[in-house]
């Protein structure tokens, strides 16, 4: 089966779409990086350095120095599918990203997406 189109995407053309949907809902750009990088591991300067080289979407996850082990208490329906059900690993890790950057455009609490106690 051939890979998903969002997979050979470069990370660098779908980050300014998380930004742009958190400051469209009066959210900031270093929101939306703290997640990813709550979310990756990576710190500021690794993101910006994987964006300048157009790191494609599998290889960002797949290079994430730390996945988040809290990452599993992400749940809910992303693009009509439940988060929890995905089994395709990688897959799973873009909608988790895509989960966290909808509850931060709701407006939901930096410590609740982060899944601070």
């Amino acid at each position: 089966m051939a890979k998903h189109k969002i997979y050979t995407m470069s990370f660098a053309s779908v980050y300014p779409l998380y930004v742009a949907k958190g400051e469209k809902k009066g959210r900031s750009k270093a929101e939306v990086d703290q997640i990813i990088c709550w979310l990756t591991g990576y710190d500021q300067t690794a993101l910006e350095a994987q964006l300048q080289k157009q790191t494609d979407v599998e290889t960002f996850f797949a290079q994430a120095p730390e996945m988040n082990p809290a990452r599993s208490e992400i749940k809910g329906v992303i693009c009509g599918v439940r988060v929890e059900q995905i089994e395709e690993p990688t897959m799973r890790e873009i909608r988790y990203l895509d989960k966290l950057i909808d509850e931060l455009a709701r407006g939901k609490a930096m410590d609740k997406i982060l899944r601070k106690s």
